[in-house]
């Protein structure tokens, strides 16, 4: 008969061996102590909050600074920056946003809209906000971000649906900003999302490219037809009011003079008057009197006066004597 075959011995480890064991049990032990040492701390930044939940349910909201938490995944803090101006872009992307709601993946389609009157306009714009009540916006809310992303084109596109091509590309901007802010304030109150919408602000509002250069034909000579108009008011602003005071002038000169010519009339006929009276009164007196007084207005207005005596001989030799000398020729 052939022998069994042999069987393996086993050898019980020595009593130093122990040791070796006890370790590699307790690094994994160290490992999570000091694990949860760590993660018992977080900090929080100046401009954020931290919204503090134990086992899911929200417990308080943390301040600014370094705080304490239970490890192990009983408590978790996420931080919200509640004093960051955030923003949305609409129709178009700007690289190195550090907001992930900011750039959307299809602004082609959020940019082409349909105005008032059935024509087609692209519109750029932007949102800007802030986070009100953090613990609203984690949550009320499942993704507040997107949510607002399109709450915003919505509001937009009722704005731009209301107003007419012209009003969207050149007068209305202002308007349309401010009527989209408001509803879309409303919006986020009545759904309570903790957000504060702060800002809408229009950017790129342009026609269609098929139809740009049409459009910008009409706005040059709308730009031309206000211009004339400007001018045409400025000249007309420049002659009326010149040709108005020089006709106020005219006027006021004119009622003066004929003031003046009633009450030159009025003394006349007062001097007469009086006259009148002195004559009933001494008729040879008064006609002396007057013609003397004419004769003395009127003789200083004449030139040179010659008075003859009416027993007067010789009146040539008389006027001879009146005449200069003749200028005697030099030697």
């Amino acid at each position: 008969m052939s022998s069994p075959p042999d069987l393996p011995t086993f050898r019980f480890p020595r009593q130093g061996s122990g040791f070796a064991l006890r370790m590699l049990l307790a690094i994994p032990l160290v490992i999570i102590v000091l694990s949860g040492v760590f993660s018992s701390f977080f900090t929080v930044s100046p401009e954020a909050v931290a919204v503090v939940q134990r086992f899911g349910r929200f417990t308080h909201v943390a301040e600014p600074g370094l705080h304490f938490k239970i490890p192990f995944g009983i408590d978790t803090a996420t931080i919200v920056p509640i004093r960051r101006q955030l923003k949305l872009e609409f129709g178009y992307t700007t690289s190195g946003a550090t907001n992930a709601d900011q750039i959307s993946e299809r602004p082609e389609l959020e940019r082409d809209m349909v105005t008032g009157d059935l024509n087609a306009a692209q519109v750029e714009w932007v949102v800007q906000y802030g986070i009100a009540d953090p613990k609203a916006y984690l949550f009320n809310v499942k993704s507040p971000g997107p949510t607002l992303r399109d709450l915003s084109e919505s509001v937009m596109r009722e704005v731009v649906g209301d107003r007419t091509v012209d009003e969207v590309l050149t007068i209305g901007r202002t308007e349309i900003e401010s009527d989209a802010l408001l509803r879309l304030q409303k919006l986020t109150e009545s759904i309570h999302m903790g957000l504060r919408v702060e800002q809408v602000q229009l950017n790129n509002v342009n026609p269609p490219a098929p139809v740009q250069r049409s459009f910008g034909e009409v706005n040059r000579a709308q730009q031309e037809r206000e211009q004339m108009i400007n001018e045409a008011n400025g000249e007309y602003n420049r002659v009326i009011p010149k040709a108005k005071g020089l006709a106020d002038q005219r006027i006021s000169g004119a009622e003066g003079f004929a003031v003046q010519r009633i009450n030159q009339a009025k003394g006349d006929v007062t001097r007469f008057e009086q006259l009148l009276v002195q004559y009933d009164k001494a008729p040879a007196v008064t006609k002396q009197r007057l013609y003397l007084e004419t004769m003395n207005e009127v003789l200083p207005k004449l030139g040179g006066k010659i008075i003859l005596d009416e027993d007067a001989k010789q009146f040539l030799p008389l006027m001879n004597l009146q005449q200069s000398a003749p200028a005697q020729p030099s030697r």
